[in-house]
Formats: structure tokens, sequence, C-alpha cells
């Protein structure tokens, strides 16, 4: 194999199925991945500040994941949880032993003052990823779910009330005023290719792409802008995203996702089950690409990734490797 320079690829991404497609492009031997990861869906719990889409994209590429629920550490135990129930404390958010551990080094590394961006990079470097997993802001931004019974966190919607409620409204409590960082303004200025996860586009994407200055760090960058749809066939394979978009009034079905995008993207690839959303999409003005997106292996998630790189056009300058990590 010839020793070439590896293609920048910067991923924006959310937590499960964001998680799928930075596997599949951390495991490719010659891309340096850089990821965007949402913070709009952190919490505060039992003192403690918790960020689930960060920790499930530290957790699967570091293959700690506990890969039958998606996100969390695998042997896991709840002893402190069961302390903290047996007191009294409301324990509907399910948090682990040794991710306690994680969330008590966050928390005390943020009351110390250090930047929440560099945070993530340190305890990404300690669980020995070689990828960078970069904040869109250093600010604290949450989205907010409007449903019948009132307000929520994103959180108490998600987990807690297990999505029951009708979404009503979304709201991304301060994001006008957060500041983009320079760490994702400079993957985003210097990527070769960007692409936007199979992620839940309403809360986890538009809350990263609505941080003041990244969608026009976007839209500037000469990089080739690639997403895939977190919908196939008028469904989603886990999370609450399509019935999101019908309640506030979005075709929930691959189109539906594209047209929230187009305004941006270059390309998108659906499933081959949405063949017939095609033309509408290339009207949009986005090249559409039909594949096979349900990713259930690591073998599904690595040829996905491929295939972005070789839609990309960046695939002549570079030797792909199919196993091993970056």
């Amino acid at each position: 194999m010839t020793n070439k320079a590896k293609v920048k690829v910067t991923l924006i991404a959310g937590g499960v199925g964001g998680a799928k497609m930075a596997e599949g492009l951390y495991h490719l031997d010659n891309v340096a991945l850089s990821i965007i990861g949402n913070i709009a869906d952190d919490e505060a719990f039992h003192g403690l500040w918790v960020s689930p889409d960060i920790d499930t994209l530290t957790y699967t590429l570091s293959d700690v994941i506990d890969r039958d629920q998606g996100w969390g550490v695998a042997d896991e135990s709840h002893r402190t949880l069961e302390t903290l129930s047996k007191l009294g404390d409301d324990t509907w958010m399910s948090l682990g032993d040794r991710d306690f551990g994680l969330h008590i080094c966050r928390t005390h590394r943020r009351a110390c003052g250090d930047r929440p961006t560099l945070i993530a990079r340190d305890i990404a470097k300690s669980f020995g990823l070689t990828c960078d997993i970069v904040l869109p802001t250093d600010d604290t931004v949450q989205t907010r779910v409007r449903s019948d019974q009132g307000w929520l966190s994103f959180q108490e919607y998600f987990v807690k009330e297990r999505c029951a409620p009708e979404v009503r409204e979304l709201q991304y409590e301060n994001i006008e005023k957060a500041q983009v960082t320079n760490e994702a303004l400079e993957a985003l200025g210097t990527a070769d290719l960007i692409v936007i996860a199979p992620s839940n586009p309403l809360v986890s994407i538009l809350p990263i792409l609505k941080v003041p200055g990244v969608l026009e760090a976007i839209k500037a960058s000469s990089a080739p802008k690639i997403g895939v749809s977190p919908i196939i066939n008028g469904g989603v394979v886990k999370g609450p995203a399509d019935r999101m978009l019908a309640s506030l009034g979005y075709d929930a079905t691959a189109f539906g996702v594209a047209q929230i995008y187009a305004g941006f993207l270059d390309g998108f690839v659906i499933d081959h089950a949405d063949a017939q959303h095609v033309p509408a999409m290339r009207e949009l003005g986005l090249n559409t690409h039909l594949d096979t997106i349900l990713m259930k292996t690591r073998e599904d998630k690595i040829r996905l990734a491929e295939q972005l790189l070789g839609l990309s056009g960046v695939l002549d300058s570079i030797d792909l490797v199919s196993e091993g990590g970056n």
C-alpha cells in the first residue's frame, strides 16, 4: 500500500445513529476523522453534568458501548443508582457505575473552569481514540420539548416519558447566544468531506447547525457535503424522529429530511426502499444516491463509509483499508 495523505472527514452527528456512521469512518485506515457532536441533550443528574451523545460517540469508538441498547457501557453495574434510589433520589435516568465515573470527572473539570471542548478531547484520548470529538460550542444549549402537558427537557421527554407525548414545539434554549468553538470552525474549514450522519435532524443535527457560525462555515467550505437519511421506508431504526417530524409538520420520509438539508448539501444518500423520492430530491438540487443504509454490523458501517468517500470523489487520492483503526 502506498503511503498517501489521509482524507480529512468532518462528521456532524448525534448519538446512536451518528455513532454508527462514525464507527464506519473511524475504521477506514486513511481517514482523519473529526466529529462535531450534539450537546443539546446534555443535562445535570445528581449534581453531575451528563453529555449523552458525546459519551455514546466515545463509548462506541472505544468499543466499550453496550451494543444491545446502543448507549452506556457494556457489562455495567448500577449499585450507585440503587443507593441513590434507596435514599429517595429520582433515578429514571439510568446511569451505570463506570458511567458515573466519567460524569464525575467531567463535572469536576467544569467546576475548575476547564473548557468543555478540552474536557471532551481529553476524555476521548483517555479512552484511546485517535479521532477528534469536537463540541460545536462551549456554552450550554439545551433542547426543550413542548407537549400538551407543557415544556419538558429533552431527557425528560426521551427517557422519562419514553417519547410518548406528542411533540408540539421544539426550542433550543440559549442557542442564539452560543459561540461556536474554534475547534469546530477548524474541523469544518479544513475538511475534505463533510458528512451529516443519519441522526434525528430536529434534535441531533439542527442544534449543531443552529449554533451561530456553524452553518455559515459549512456553506463556506469547498468540501463536498453529503448527508445520510435517518429514515428508511417511512420509519426509523431507533428513536422518535419519524413521529417528531410528522407532529411538527414535516414530511416524515427521507424526502422530508432532504428538504431540511437541501440548502447546503451537495448530495443525499437514501435507502433503495425510498427510490420513489429521487425525482423530488433532484428537484431540490440534491444529487441523490440509492444504497443499503441500514447499519447492523461493523462491516455495514465500513461499507457505507467507503461509499460516501467514493461519492465525494476523494477516492482518487487515497487507499482504503476496511479493517483496523485510525
